[in-house]
């Protein structure tokens, strides 16, 4: 059996210890969010700062989440709860899939359909085309609240 990284294995701790919605951790380096969705991503991505190789824990990872942590260039990803695309899209990019459920697809915050983003990614290959399009989706979901 494969086991988490020692980072990830601390990133995980600090995740459920806390009241964070992600974490990503290196070597005594540590980043989090109480943010929800991926928003805090987009602020990492967006940061001068480098995440290659660091190790993330995050409460829920659709599959914009997962493109935007192989934008990262995290190295492995622990999640409470990760769908089907997501956990594919990590592996694709050669990044380390742990998880405590794996679900078909991220439920939308009413609980009555498809997480917004989830269903704006469907079917993009392109981690920098699924950035794009999460970026112009959250846009549009500020326009209409």
């Amino acid at each position: 059996m494969i086991t988490m990284n020692n980072n990830t294995e601390i990133a995980k701790k600090i995740l459920t210890e806390n009241s964070y919605t992600c974490v990503l951790y290196l070597d005594g380096e540590e980043y989090h969010s109480t943010l929800r969705g991926v928003k805090p991503l987009i602020n990492l991505l967006e940061s001068e700062n480098n995440f290659a190789g660091f190790s993330a824990a995050d409460k829920t990872v659709g599959a914009g989440a997962a493109h935007l942590y192989a934008l990262l260039g995290v190295a492995e990803v622990w999640a409470n709860v990760i769908s089907e695309d997501g956990k594919r899209i990590l592996e694709k990019n050669n990044i380390s899939v742990y998880c405590g459920e794996i679900v078909p697809y991220i439920i939308n915050r009413c609980g009555d359909g498809m997480c917004p983003i989830e269903k704006a990614v469907n079917g993009i290959v392109c981690s920098r085309k699924a950035l794009e399009v999460i970026k112009q989706t959250l846009k549009n979901s500020e326009k209409r609240d």
